[in-house]
This record gives C-alpha cells, structure tokens and sequence, in this order.
C-alpha cells in the first residue's frame, strides 16, 4: 500500500456501509481504514495521521460528534479534515455537526459520486498537496495524476523525493516553511529523515528545475519558499 496516497479513515459500525466507502474510495485511489467506534479511531488517528476522515454520528461507544469535539480541542489534530456520514437529515442536526467543528456533511443514503465530489472538494480546500489538479507556478506545471513536471512546455527527469518536495511547494506558493515542516508535512512523522537531508532534497530539486530553480527560495535562518517575487 503506497504512502503516498491519501489515507482517509471511515469511522462507521455498519459493514455494509463500510463495503460501500471503502470500495468507493479505492475506486478514486485513496487508500482507506476502517474502525467500528470512537475509541478505536482515536488509536489509529494518534499511529498514524490520515488526510481525511469520514466520521458516522451514531457509534456504539459514544457519539461521533463527542470525537469530533476530542480532535478539534487537540493541536496536534485540530486540522483535520472531517466528513460526518449520518442517517439525520434535520437541519438542526447539520448545524450541530458544523458547530462542533466538521468541515462537511453527507446524509445517508448517499451515492459514491457525491461522496467522492466532497471528498475531493474539502482535500482541495484544506489539503491542496493531496489534490489531484494540475499544478502550475511560474514556467512549471506538475500534474500529480500522471507523475510529470515540464518547465516552459519542456518534460523533466525528476526524482520521487523531490517530486514530493515540489509538489508541496505549489501547492503552498508564497509561503515559508521550516525543515522540520517540510519533513513534517511532506514526509510525514512516520518516516525517520535527519533535517538537513530536507537541504540535500531541495539542493537536488533545484538541480533539476534548472532555469527554475529561483523560484525556491532560501529564507534565512528559517527555512524555504516558493515564490516568483
């Protein structure tokens, strides 16, 4: 299973519906987990973090809606992006769930082309590198379907790591960045990759953009950017 997909976690207790996402979100790439309650899905998010997930409101441990409180209230995940799947179509019940912090909300039962339009909708607002549209700044265009960078029309030979690196430049442009963000947020915390490697990998990248490498930017004593300026 590739970590580079985006990883999104249903949390939902009927199997049938579980057979039905997890289908659905294998069918448009994404790698997906399932856990049955609350409990369980607050150990998998604390293992591993996913980019996203689909969180039923009626669970036999506790509400949904008690978790999403439990990861909005920690820093470390108060980011995450969240779907509530619920059978509750009252409006009040839609005002509840924003109010406590999800960031969408789709009622049973749903189809997988709506499911996958949201999915894909909220990753391209809140996690830009995740998304799957062609990416252009300056002279380069990266589309991340087809794994490729051209600079001025021209296709160039690019490494994986460094692919990452400047995928997550677009998608964050103007913005800095420091090592252990980029390690963070391109890497992800399960990989174990010294700072100054991140050096090594922007070096490379900029050896590759060749004309293009202005557009990273070294910000002293504080990190990297992306920027035409």
């Amino acid at each position: 299973m590739s970590m580079d997909k985006t990883t999104i976690l249903i949390v939902e207790d009927e199997p049938a519906i579980v057979e039905l996402v997890s289908f659905t979100l294998r069918a448009a790439g994404w790698n997906s987990f399932s856990v049955g309650n609350t409990a369980d899905a607050w150990e998998f998010i604390g293992r591993r973090m996913p980019q996203l997930v689909l969180l039923d409101w009626m669970l036999p441990d506790q509400s949904g809606l008690r978790l999403l409180s439990k990861i909005r209230a920690d820093r470390q995940f108060s980011e995450l992006p969240i779907i509530m799947l619920t059978a509750k179509s009252m409006e009040e019940d839609k005002v509840a769930g924003l109010e406590h912090g999800a960031d969408d909300y789709i009622t049973k039962p749903f189809s997988p082309r709506e499911l996958t339009a949201r999915i894909k909708a909220l990753l391209r607002r809140k996690v830009p590198e995740h998304g799957q549209g062609v990416l252009s700044v300056g002279p380069i265009v990266l589309d991340p379907i087809s794994c490729t960078v051209t600079i001025s029309d021209a296709k160039i030979d690019i490494g994986h790591a460094e692919f990452k690196l400047l995928k997550f430049f677009m998608a964050h442009p103007e913005r800095v960045f420091s090592r252990s963000q980029l390690l963070d947020k391109v890497w992800g915390d399960h990989v174990v990759i010294e700072e100054r490697t991140v050096d090594v990998h922007v070096l490379r990248l900029r050896k590759v953009l060749k004309s293009a490498e202005v557009l990273i930017k070294t910000v002293r004593s504080v990190g990297y950017m992306l920027s035409e300026k």
